[in-house]
C-alpha cells in the first residue's frame, strides 16, 4: 500500500503510517501537504497520512483548509508519542551547534528548550527528518536538527541531546485519508465541516443537535471562510459514525440549519494513549 506523507524517510507522520498499517506500507515521501493530498486524489497513491493536531502548538490550519480543497475521505486516526532529539553529524560536540533546523511545528513544541540555549539561531524548514537528511548531505558541522530517533539511525547521525519538547506530555494527533469512505467497527470518529448563517444564536442552535442527543464532541476549530471578511467554517469531530440512528439524525438536523456541510469521514477512533490528568489547573 502506498502512502503518501510529507517529508522525508524518518518523519514522525512516516511513523504514524507504520503505527497504523504496519508492513503494509510502502512511503512515499513529498515536499509538500499539496502534492500528499493530490497524490492520492489522482490515484498515484493508495493513502496519505497528515497532521492535524498537536497538544502543544496546536492545530495544523494549512491541513484543514486542503481537506476542504480535495474530495478525500478520512477513514483513521493516530495518536503518537512525540519525542525531539538534537541531531548533528557524528563527533559534534553539543557546545558546537550555532543552529538549529526543524520544521517550525516541531521548533515551537522546544521554544523554551532552545531559548535556553544561548547563541543558537533557530532555523525553520519544510520537514524535521528532512533537516537531519540536509545536514548529513551538506556536512554542516556547526548545525543540528531536532527530529526522530528514527531520523538519527536512517541518516546515520549522532544524538545530542533527547527529550527537547518543552512538555512531556507532547502527542500529535494524524489522519488517514483516502479515496473511499470505510465503514467503522467499535468505538469511532466523525469528522465534519460547516458554517451557519450569520445571526445571533446561530452557532448555540448548530451544537445543540448533538448536546440533546448526547453525543460527544471531541474536537471544534473554526477557519475563516474564504470571500467572507470575519464569517468562519467550524470544522467539528464527535464521538460516533454515520452509520449510528442517533448520530445520523443529528447531522441531518445540522444540515438543515447550516448554510454549508460536508462529511469528511466516520473511521475507527484511535485509542488514548496519555494519561487522565482530571484536566488539572494552569
Amino acid at each position: 500500500m502506498r502512502v503518501a506523507f510529507q517529508g522525508e524517510r524518518g518523519a514522525f507522520s512516516e511513523a504514524a503510517a507504520l503505527q497504523l498499517w504496519g508492513e503494509a506500507v510502502e512511503p512515499v515521501p513529498l515536499r509538500s501537504f499539496e502534492e500528499v493530498f493530490r497524490r492520492v486524489q489522482e490515484g498515484e497513491c493508495d493513502r496519505a497520512i497528515i497532521p492535524i493536531e498537536n497538544s502543544l502548538a496546536g492545530s495544523v490550519h494549512h491541513n484543514y483548509d486542503l481537506l476542504l480543497q480535495h474530495e478525500l475521505h478520512i477513514v483513521g486516526e493516530v495518536n503518537l508519542r512525540i519525542v525531539h532529539h538534537l541531531i548533528a553529524l557524528p563527533g559534534t560536540r553539543l557546545e558546537d551547534v550555532r543552529r538549529v533546523f526543524s520544521h517550525p511545528q516541531a521548533l515551537a513544541q522546544c521554544e523554551q528548550t532552545l531559548a535556553a540555549m544561548p547563541g543558537v539561531e533557530v532555523v525553520p524548514a519544510y520537514d524535521t527528518a528532512g533537516s537531519v537528511k540536509m545536514i548529513r548531505e551538506q556536512q554542516l558541522t556547526d548545525a543540528a536538527a531536532i527530529a526522530s530517533e528514527q531520523a538519527a539511525r536512517l541518516y546515520g547521525m549522532e544524538i545530542l541531546r533527547s527529550h527537547l519538547e518543552d512538555v512531556p506530555d507532547n502527542y500529535t494527533r494524524f489522519l488517514a485519508l483516502s479515496r473511499e469512505p470505510v465503514v467503522p467497527s467499535g468505538p469511532s470518529k466523525t469528522s465534519l465541516v460547516f458554517a451557519g448563517k450569520n445571526v445571533p444564536g446561530s452557532l448555540f442552535k448548530m451544537l445543540s443537535v448533538f448536546a440533546l442527543r448526547d453525543i460527544d464532541l471531541t474536537k471544534i476549530e473554526s477557519r475563516p471562510l474564504r470571500g467572507k471578511p470575519w464569517e468562519y467554517l467550524f470544522y467539528l469531530d464527535f464521538a460516533g459514525s454515520m452509520h449510528e440512528e442517533r448520530c445520523r439524525r443529528a447531522v441531518e438536523d445540522l444540515r438543515e440549519i447550516a448554510s454549508f456541510l460536508r462529511v469528511f469521514g466516520s473511521y475507527p477512533r484511535a485509542p488514548q494513549i496519555w494519561p487522565n490528568n482530571n484536566h488539572q489547573a494552569l
